[in-house]
């Protein structure tokens, strides 16, 4: 029976490329000269540091458009809140990933409530869809693909026939 995984991962290496691109950026340009701001990366979280407030929403804005160039998708970006003290102000921008419970759930009542002879079930970080026709998959692909409910970039791997 043909089946495929519905996962939402993110390329941890086109992530660093991106803050490697952001931080080329910032040391660059004429607005942040002589300020000490630059981006970090722990893990899938990206710690912005810099002096003002008005420069944490430009370095934002850099991150998202270097982010969006390296073809991460920028549903998957969750801003922290800033901590803005005297001549310091910082910012975590976590990336996430993996289909939480709550989405998971979500996503197969939107394949269940479309009718199609489908079935979907939650393994882990994941949500696997069986059917019998490999055409019936594809419709699956093409709804959630085209759906505005989801607010997770979704991956489409480990397609059998």
């Amino acid at each position: 029976m043909p089946s495929f995984d519905i996962v939402s991962e993110l390329d941890k290496h086109e992530l660093q490329n991106a803050v490697d691109q952001a931080n080329k950026e910032v040391t660059t340009r004429y607005d942040f000269k002589g300020t000490a701001s630059e981006f970090s990366l722990n893990g899938t979280t990206v710690s912005m540091s810099t002096e003002s407030d008005f420069q944490l929403k430009q370095m934002l804005d850099i991150l998202i458009q270097k982010a969006n160039r390296r073809g991460i998708d920028v549903k998957c970006i969750e801003e922290k809140d800033p901590t803005i003290q005297l001549k310091s102000a910082k910012q975590d921008i976590v990336m996430r990933e993996g289909l939480d419970t709550p989405l998971a759930k979500k996503v197969v009542k939107l394949i269940k409530d479309s009718k199609l002879k489908v079935q979907a079930q939650i393994q882990g970080e994941s949500v696997r869809v069986t059917g019998k026709k490999r055409d019936d998959l594809q419709a699956v692909m093409q709804l959630l693909r085209g759906s505005e409910d989801i607010e997770m970039p979704l991956q489409f791997n480990n397609f059998r026939d």
